[in-house]
Order: structure tokens, then C-alpha cells, then sequence
């Protein structure tokens, strides 16, 4: 093979190991293939987060994923009047709103390549990584603000940092972190962490190990609440068969896995929204089974317990929404 030949086939290896970019008018594409596998990912300037999440030929969001604030209501929360305490956080879970989005191509920051701007870019754009932020306010009294990221390699990875700004005179949190919510039920989650259901003050009992759970259970409390959460959780792999469009004859297993980055993270993994089981005061009053909510948790109030009639969680488990808090984790294809 002559230099000039080499030179090129070099050249054309590498184009095709780099992420393909496409600058729409509202969106941002992010496409590749890792071991032989492709990856499609589209951000949204509109709506403020990720609005396509594709590998292997199956897609995992049903919405944008959004920041999280809230938890369903324990007994415990009802005796001790959390809910009426910091019941903006509710509010502030079903309308934040996005108020900026920034994009950084190969760790430079350009200018948001929305219409018109991305005129000035051809149907070849490739990159070596590239970083999407999104900026949020929350309507609550005082606002504050927070800011999520993804940052994608050339495998197709996903690093997610979310970061939340402290404001004083707020009310304590009951938990933050972000929410997934996929198109139809997993068929069960894998994860490595503490066994069974755990919360900051209660998790003395739960045992380091890798876990399968079938199917996403709900624990049958008389009133629907709260459930399900897993702490000090180093990793999770959530695994579908079920598509959106039922005609559809796919019954291929794929998976995604949540890693955590920094340090481990807490989350839970139900067929239900916060505000979902929220709602219903019976079980039978809980809505059919579609979808897959995941809540990647970088802090969590504790449930305490001592009795339901009026005592607090103990001071050690409760959130500060007057500081900030920062957590990681990475988005990864399972192929």
C-alpha cells in the first residue's frame, strides 16, 4: 500500500470512529456505533433535555428527562406535615422550566447551533466528544436554579452531572435528582448495591450484592406511596423487550445501564410517576402499567418511622435545600 493511499484509509478510520453530528433547527444529532452497534441520540433546544435515547435499533425515552424534587408522600410525611412544609417542591417537579441550553464541541464552547446559526454547518460534522447543558429555574419562592449536562464519547457513553444551587429560605427537599421515563414496562432490573428497599435511615440491614428484581414492583401499602428506593447504589441495568408500537413483533431483550461516576447514587425504578401514585388513596385507583420511571437520586430524605403521628426524621436525613448538591453518573449502551 502506497503512503497516499494509507494516509486516507487512516483518515476515513478515524471519521468513521468519531460521533456524527447533525445540527437541526431545534436539535442536536449524535450518532455512532460502538462494537459493531449503533447509537442515536437527539437533545432538544425546545424541550429542554435529551428526546431520543436509541441503541441497538429500540428507544428509551417516552419524555425528556427533567430534574426531580419530589417523592410520594409517606404516612410518616402526612403525620410530621412534611408535605405542607414543602409542598413547592411539587410544583417545582411539574414546572420547571428550562431557561438555556449551551453546546461545547471537543471541549470548546460554541455558539448554540440552532436556526439559523447551524446554517453555516454541513451534513459531515464529526467530533471526538460532544457536551450538551442545560440550565433550569425553579418556580419556587425564592427561585433557584439547576444545571444538567451530557457530555457523549465516541462509544456512545453518556456522563450525566447534575448540579442543584442552594438558596436559603427554601423548605427542605425531599429528594433530587432526574427522572427517565421510558416507553413501556422493563421486564426487570439488575443492580449493584444494597439488598431489598432502602432509604438513608434505613439501610443498617441491607446487604452489598448484585440484585435481580422481575418486573417493577409496588409495594402494596393500603395507601400508595413512597417505594422502592435503593441506596449506595454503584450501578443499575434496566432491560426492555415491550416497544411502543404494539404491532410490532420485537421481542429482542435490550438493556441500559446507569453508572454512578464520582460516588454511588441512590434511585428507584416503578411503573409510576411521584405524582402518579401521588394521586390515588387506593390501590385500584393507581393507573394501568405503561411505562418505566427512573429516578437517578443524588439525594434522598430519610422516611424515619419512630411513630406516624408527628415525629420528624431525624435532623442527620434530612436535605438542606439551602446547599448546593452535586452528583455524576454515566448513560452506557449495553450491546
Amino acid at each position: 500500500m502506497d503512503c497516499t493511499n494509507k494516509i486516507f484509509q487512516d483518515k476515513a478510520e478515524a471519521i468513521s470512529s468519531a460521533l456524527n453530528i447533525v445540527y437541526g433547527d431545534v436539535t442536536l444529532g449524535v450518532h455512532g456505533s460502538s462494537a459493531g452497534k449503533e447509537f442515536h441520540y437527539i437533545f432538544s433546544y425546545s424541550t429542554g433535555g435529551p428526546e431520543s435515547i436509541v441503541t441497538d435499533g429500540k428507544e428509551w425515552l417516552y419524555r425528556s428527562p427533567r430534574p426531580t424534587f419530589w417523592r410520594a408522600v409517606t404516612d410518616n410525611d402526612r403525620g410530621n406535615k412534611f408535605p405542607v412544609k414543602s409542598g413547592m417542591w411539587l410544583s417545582a417537579d411539574t414546572f420547571i422550566q428550562c431557561v438555556s441550553a449551551a453546546v461545547a464541541v471537543d471541549g470548546k464552547e460554541i455558539p448554540l447551533p440552532c436556526a439559523p446559526e447551524n446554517n453555516k454547518y454541513t451534513a459531515h460534522e464529526t467530533a471526538e466528544k460532544i457536551k450538551i447543558t442545560y440550565s433550569y429555574e425553579t418556580i419556587t419562592c425564592p427561585a433557584t436554579q439547576v444545571t444538567v449536562s451530557y457530555e457523549v464519547d465516541k462509544a456512545g457513553n453518556i456522563q450525566v452531572h447534575v448540579h442543584y444551587n442552594g438558596k436559603e429560605g427554601l423548605p427542605q427537599l425531599p429528594v433530587f435528582g432526574l427522572r427517565f421515563i421510558m416507553p413501556t414496562c422493563a421486564d426487570k432490573f439488575v443492580y449493584e448495591g444494597l439488598s431489598g428497599e432502602t432509604y438513608p435511615d434505613r439501610k443498617a440491614g441491607g446487604v452489598p450484592g448484585v440484585y435481580e428484581v422481575e418486573g417493577l414492583p409496588v409495594t402494596p401499602y393500603l395507601v400508595p406511596q413512597d417505594c422502592g428506593m435503593h441506596m449506595d447504589t454503584k450501578w443499575v441495568e434496566v432491560f426492555r423487550s415491550k416497544v411502543l408500537d404494539n404491532t410490532s413483533k420485537e421481542k429482542e431483550v435490550s438493556a441500559l445501564r446507569f453508572e454512578a461516576a464520582e460516588k454511588e447514587f441512590a434511585f428507584s425504578c416503578l411503573p409510576y410517576t411521584a405524582g402518579e401514585l401521588e394521586n390515588a388513596t387506593h390501590q385500584e385507583e393507581l393507573p394501568p402499567e405503561r411505562r418505566t420511571v427512573l429516578c437517578i437520586y443524588g439525594a434522598v430524605r430519610g422516611v424515619g418511622g419512630m411513630d406516624s403521628w408527628g415525629a420528624d426524621v431525624e435532623p442527620a436525613y434530612h436535605i438542606d435545600a439551602g446547599k448546593d448538591i452535586d452528583y455524576s453518573f454515566f448513560i452506557k449502551p449495553v450491546f
